[in-house]
């Protein structure tokens, strides 16, 4: 794939290698490449920000900005979204903490109190936690997210795929992180409410998160047009991992797509986004499949690990978006 000319001040230096087969999971699919070429390269409303030269910021409404942040590993590049209400603004995820964050959201809010939420554990999507004092998520996510945001976390990080500042990155600090159950009311001022979903799948307390008055669904990695990891099955040591699978993700879907007229498009953690609702029906249609009969899976792909263990993993493609990666033991719901 050709090189995407960004504006952020990071540049990537290679996804990993093309010839290794084991690696592929790393490799954008077309669609995805297709769009954050198109879209960054060409989007009008594209300002990059001197108090923070690392993320491109784009504007979708009066109210909704999408920060583009650059992945720091070979994963792919993530979103932040900042809505902005009457009284408050929300700011969902906080991506690896690489920058002045709380400059850049001060300055496109015009320094309004900030709501600071997590999707999930991610360190792409939570690591910028530390820049906060305050950050919400759900319930079922809190100790999951504090395995992941602890002293040391950025050391792993070293130019290898993006050339930055190393000394641009966050070091730790304590931060209060408060879970919430699933229907969490955010109110930003007056009538604008933001509400919290629990869809676990990627993660155990993975949250979405509905824009009611701006009628917007920001998804985190539940909704992906590259690969959706929503059925990796129980993680060792981690909470609530009774939820990382295909039925449980399967099971609230099929709630909040009966919800559709409360929004009209979907956001999504990483690559394409602004998509129509409609594209959870096509991912609901998918996950049905699969729990129907686990074999009607689209291709597998076997990998062998340093240790020479093997392992084989499932993908489902996903009508007009991309595919959906799951395990044996991720399909339905089993103890950690």
């Amino acid at each position: 794939m050709a090189p995407i000319k960004g504006a952020s001040k990071a540049k990537r230096i290679k996804w990993g290698d093309l010839n290794d087969k084991n690696n592929t999971n790393w490799i954008q699919n077309n669609l995805s490449w297709t769009f954050q070429k198109m879209f960054r390269e060409g989007n009008d409303t594209m300002k990059v920000y001197d108090i923070n030269p690392y993320v491109e910021v784009y504007k979708y409404s009066d109210n909704m900005y999408g920060l583009w942040n650059p992945s720091l590993g070979s994963g792919g590049d993530v979103w932040q979204y900042l809505i902005i209400g009457p009284e408050k603004a929300m700011l969902i995820d906080t991506a690896f903490g690489l920058g002045d964050q709380k400059g850049l959201v001060s300055q496109l809010t015009g320094n309004m109190p900030v709501i600071v939420v997590n999707t999930h554990l991610g360190s792409d999507h939570s690591l910028g936690n530390v820049l906060w004092d305050k950050v919400y998520c759900h319930e079922y996510e809190v100790d999951n997210i504090k395995t992941v945001v602890k002293p040391g976390a950025w050391d792993r990080f070293n130019n290898e795929y993006v050339e930055y500042d190393l000394k641009d990155l966050p070091e730790y600090k304590d931060y209060e992180l408060i879970g919430v159950p699933d229907g969490h009311i955010f109110n930003l001022g007056g009538d604008y409410d933001i509400e919290l979903f629990w869809t676990a799948g990627h993660a155990a307390g993975h949250a979405m998160f509905i824009d009611k008055k701006g009628r917007n669904l920001i998804a985190g990695d539940d909704v992906i047009s590259d690969r959706i990891g929503c059925g990796g099955g129980p993680k060792k040591g981690m909470f609530y991992q009774e939820y990382c699978n295909l039925t449980s993700y399967r099971d609230r879907l099929k709630i909040l797509c009966t919800r559709l007229d409360e929004f009209d498009y979907v956001f999504s953690g990483h690559f394409a986004n602004n998509l129509e609702n409609s594209v959870l029906l096509n991912i609901l249609e998918a996950l049905n499949d699969v729990i129907d009969d686990p074999k009607r899976y689209t291709y597998i792909e076997e990998s062998v690990s340093s240790t020479g263990a093997k392992s084989v993993a499932y993908y489902k493609q996903v009508k007009g978006l991309g595919r959906i990666r799951y395990s044996e033991n991720g399909v339905y719901p089993s103890k950690a």
